[in-house]
């Protein structure tokens, strides 16, 4: 099996298993604690949170604070919902960002959805015009899940903070494997996408940005913006996998290079959706097509089950629309279909590439592809 969908989620470092291990705790150790508990098996457990906690948000900015949560899902709704004012979005974000609309407009504030310029890269011109005093936040990727293309987070964060606007990054994709430097007010991370455990992320807040309304009440964890008992094997791992994408970071990236080069070597002939300037090198969104028609990814997927890849994002994946990030760059819907994403990275071998590439390639060409 060769797994190409580091987008959707990646292998669990074995530093993060570990750290994991010793925290999931059986009757007999001292090691299952509440870490909310007074006690000294309390105190252990609350201890590694914070050591978590400091690891994770070592790659964000300083002067900040770091909110556990059960995923980016959640960090991004709890901005959403529970800051003022209305919105501004792109639509290429997430679904995580984009089905927040009902609920802030439910609240009486607008959502508005603006375009992205035919790379795949937020339309600085579009928001400009759109901004008012009345925006409360301004919601961007760092690096789309779809078609890896960079958004320019400097000029939007340039435009917001002039009408007064705070913003809210979905860091989702750039976490863990390019410095996250932006001068953002809200921050929102997963963990499983830099081989830590799913189910567990986190919202960072800005340094005086203020705290947004909880979503869910309880016991008051998490500064009181997140009740709920954590995980400390969750956090641990979590955390130890964002010491190792620090510590490793440059040689990820270096890795990345080889194989994207390789990659775009082994489909040349398939044509590059978004942005070939600015993006991510660990995703390859290609589409394939003739004066016939276009391929049937369900068929390719189908012919080559020993590749883990993907027609879109995992989110949407059984939908059966085309996805929303290709239509919005302006492709067609046959062309959006006829589309296919490749994830890679730290785990990911040249001969992987090479092998996934002469599988893809042969079902193509049985396609008269």
């Amino acid at each position: 099996m060769i797994y190409l969908d580091y987008q959707a989620t990646t292998p669990l470092a074995p530093e993060a298993r570990e750290a994991m291990l010793r925290w999931l705790g059986g009757p007999d150790s001292d090691t299952f604690g509440n870490p909310h508990s007074p006690h000294r098996m309390g105190r252990m457990a609350a201890a590694a949170v914070e050591t978590a906690r400091e690891r994770v948000g070592a790659l964000l900015p300083e002067a900040g604070k770091l909110i556990f949560t059960s995923g980016a899902t959640e960090a991004l709704n709890m901005a959403l919902q529970g800051t003022p004012g209305d919105v501004i979005t792109f639509a290429t974000e997430h679904a995580a960002v984009l089905d927040c609309a009902r609920v802030v407009e439910a609240q009486g504030r607008s959502f508005t959805v603006l375009p992205v310029r035919p790379d795949g890269r937020a339309d600085l011109d579009a928001l400009q015009a759109a901004i008012t005093p009345q925006t409360g936040l301004v919601a961007a990727m760092a690096i789309n899940n779809e078609i890896g293309v960079r958004n320019p987070l400097a000029e939007i964060t340039r435009i917001a903070r002039a009408a007064g606007a705070r913003v809210l990054v979905d860091a989702v994709q750039a976490y863990g494997r390019v410095p996250v430097e932006v001068p953002a007010d809200y921050i929102a991370i997963s963990a499983h996408k830099i081989h830590g455990p799913k189910g567990i992320g986190a919202l960072w807040l800005r340094e005086g940005a203020p705290a947004p309304a909880p979503l869910q009440l309880g016991g008051g964890q998490e500064a009181g913006l997140r009740s709920g008992t954590l995980s400390p094997a969750l956090c641990a791992g979590f955390g130890a996998a964002a010491q190792v994408a620090a510590e490793r970071m440059g040689e990820d990236s270096l890795h990345i290079e080889r194989l994207w080069r390789s990659a775009r070597a082994a489909f040349a002939g398939w044509e590059l959706n978004g942005s070939a300037e600015h993006r991510w090198h660990g995703n390859l969104n290609i589409r394939r097509a003739n004066e016939h028609g276009g391929l049937d990814v369900a068929r390719l997927m189908s012919d080559c089950r020993n590749v883990m890849f993907s027609a879109g994002s995992a989110c949407a994946s059984g939908s059966g629309r085309p996805s929303h990030v290709l239509k919005a760059i302006g492709l067609a819907d046959w062309q959006a279909k006829a589309s296919i994403r490749l994830g890679f990275g730290r785990y990911t071998t040249p001969e992987d590439i090479e092998s996934a590439a002469a599988t893809i390639n042969a079902a193509a060409r049985e396609q008269g592809l």
